[in-house]
């Protein structure tokens, strides 16, 4: 299990954010919920309490909540993100920044539409500069999934430029109850970008619940 961290979710109180932090307040991180509005950061913190195993939960406002984390995961809609980041940078520098959103745009959301600079977390990158770490991850679980305690049935590809970091994000999937692989640079991030708007097809075309992707052939993780 990786060292207790204080994380910020940002995001926190949409379907992946939540997801997220109920799993991972389960494992014993201490908790802080994003949101543009401090309160419904607060309410979203206070629902998982009861789920979690380590420090309550608490809720503020993005700024507030980056300034006062050790890692930042964003899992906010791609239409707000650079907003997010603007809002967020000054309090993010020296940090590890887990980046989980999907550049999809509405309503073609099956149909893969990458941003000019590859990917949603290579934007990201560009935008903070090089004194924060941007790992990629989380892009291709079903976000319903993670608020229950049953297995999930998908691995979690981790990207990032140092290996050092992406073992970070990998410990932290393990604690949430995650299989993840380490799947190389952040340039790497497209693949698994992409990846949700095929996915989402799939979930449509074969009337299922959110389908997953496994990396067969690896053993031991």
């Amino acid at each position: 299990m990786a060292g207790k961290a204080r994380i910020a979710i940002i995001g926190g109180t949409g379907a992946l954010g939540t997801g997220l932090a109920w799993r991972l307040a389960g494992a014993g991180h201490a908790i802080l919920i994003g949101s543009r509005t401090a309160h419904k950061a607060q309410a979203a913190a206070d629902a998982l309490a009861a789920n979690a195993s380590g420090p309550r939960p608490c809720g503020a406002g993005n700024a507030e909540a980056a300034k006062s984390a050790d890692i930042v995961f964003v899992t906010v809609p791609w239409a707000s993100h650079a907003a997010i980041l603007e809002e967020i940078a000054p309090h993010v520098a020296g940090k590890l920044l887990v980046d989980a959103t999907v550049p999809l745009v509405p309503p073609r959301v099956a149909r893969v539409q990458l941003p000019p600079e590859g990917s949603a977390a290579l934007a990201a990158q560009q935008r903070l500069g090089a004194s924060v770490r941007v790992v990629s991850a989380f892009h291709n679980v079903a976000a319903h999934k993670l608020k229950t305690s049953a297995a999930i049935d998908c691995d979690v590809l981790v990207f990032g430029d140092e290996a050092k970091d992406r073992q970070v994000v990998l410990d932290l999937a393990r604690d949430a109850g995650l299989r993840a692989i380490h799947a190389g640079p952040l340039a790497n991030s497209v693949a698994a970008e992409a990846l949700t708007s095929v996915l989402i097809g799939i979930n449509r075309a074969y009337k299922v619940d959110g389908a997953g992707i496994r990396i067969t052939g690896i053993t031991g993780t």
